[in-house]
């Protein structure tokens, strides 16, 4: 069986492929099938992806695994959001978002700093799938007063997780995959995609 993947982030692919393992499946990148990324103007992480998800899967023709994600702050009214990687305008990049963060922090206390990271992941068996597999990821942690670490990415170097008292930026793969939003909503997926294939 293909998949195709609604994402060109190899990092993605690879942990997904690990995940997959086990089943008879062909994970495939949309970016290697020439389907450019989808836009996503929804206001939830669950709506973006099934967005991503029923273009991948209306421009291949393929079942479709597609997630969003970002990082939600309670000081902030939960921005930036469905906006995380465009919180400092469109093409900033990881350090410009990060301060962007760091400044709208700055007044705020170290116990008001709180937030989580949050992930949506949706399996289509088509584009106009009707009971779309969809499972949910959260990872609570705070906010840094500066960045620490050289792993990750996003705001990897400014959130901290508060049982391991370190940034995700300084946890290995295998840590952070264990802990993160991410990890836990592919692992739930699979978990039910699992079901639905057998």
């Amino acid at each position: 069986m293909r998949i195709v993947l609604a994402t060109g982030n190899t990092g993605k692919l690879k942990e997904l492929q690990r995940l997959l393992a086990a089943l008879e499946v062909e994970l495939i990148p949309q970016t290697v099938l020439g389907v450019e990324p989808a836009e996503e103007p929804a206001p939830t992480f669950v709506e973006n992806a099934l967005l991503k998800a029923r273009h991948a899967s209306l421009r291949t023709g393929l079942p479709a695994i597609a997630d969003d994600s970002g990082l939600v702050v309670d000081a902030l009214g939960g921005a930036p959001g469905v906006l995380s990687a465009r919180y400092a305008g469109v093409g900033g990049d990881d350090a410009a978002h990060n301060r962007r963060l760091l400044e709208e922090l700055a007044d705020v206390a170290d116990g008001e700093r709180g937030a989580r990271f949050r992930c949506a992941a949706v399996y289509l068996s088509n584009a106009q799938d009707p009971v779309p597999l969809i499972a949910e990821g959260v990872w609570e942690g705070h906010i840094a007063r500066s960045a620490r670490g050289a792993g990750g990415f996003g705001y990897d170097p400014l959130f901290i997780d508060p049982c391991l008292g370190k940034t995700s930026a300084e946890l290995s793969d295998e840590e952070k995959n264990q802990r993160s939003h991410r990890g836990q909503a592919l692992r739930a997926l699979v978990s039910a995609l699992r079901t639905r294939l057998s």
